[in-house]
């Protein structure tokens, strides 16, 4: 039997950055597998913020909303922070979300649901972060960026900040129901 602990925060939100890249720092000091980081980071600071205290031997890869996400042709990274980024190693994908995306413009005019919005939301049971960090790590690994079957962290959050990490195994979008969460490091509990 191996104890693993899990950091749980009071709520959601954006305060508790510092901490979650704490304990994300805690696991990989006693991982020797993992070499990959997601992390959901619209505006790119909270990716910045983990390139400065992570090793450069671990792979951060930002994953950032789709362009028109907040408004038509806007993107809600500056050019001047994925520039940043970039010196720093870190890349920035931009990409259509996996659990909604195409089909919230369908749903949205027509009405009904998605069966994606049923995953998302069996995943907002655990927390908003939780469903973020599997779909970005589905994205990433439909674009190349990570290996489907490799074991990585996966960090996300709602709106700023970040507030859940796991490590998962991504997969392929058409392979959906064989993702696998292995362990959640932090998350909120309301």
């Amino acid at each position: 039997m191996v104890r693993r602990f899990i950091t749980y925060f009071e709520k959601e939100g954006d305060e508790y950055t510092d901490e979650l890249i704490t304990a994300v720092l805690d696991k990989l000091s006693i991982s020797d597998n993992i070499n990959k980081i997601l992390i959901a980071s619209a505006s790119g600071k909270s990716a910045l913020k983990l390139r400065e205290i992570v090793d450069d031997d671990i792979e951060i890869i930002n994953v950032t909303h789709h362009m028109g996400f907040s408004g038509q042709n806007e993107s809600d990274i500056s050019p001047e922070m994925i520039e940043k980024l970039e010196d720093k190693g870190v890349k920035t994908y931009f990409g259509i979300h996996a659990f909604s995306g195409a089909n919230r413009g369908v749903t949205n005019k027509y009405g009904g649901y998605s069966p994606l919005d049923i995953v998302a939301d069996t995943l907002r049971m655990f927390s908003h972060g939780v469903k973020v960090a599997c779909e970005i790590s589905v994205m990433a690994a439909d674009a190349g960026l990570v290996p489907a079957g490799e074991e990585i962290i996966s960090i996300g959050g709602r709106g700023h900040g970040v507030d859940t990490a796991v490590i998962l195994t991504p997969v392929n979008s058409k392979n959906l129901f064989d993702l696998q969460i292995h362990e959640i490091i932090a998350m909120p509990r309301d």
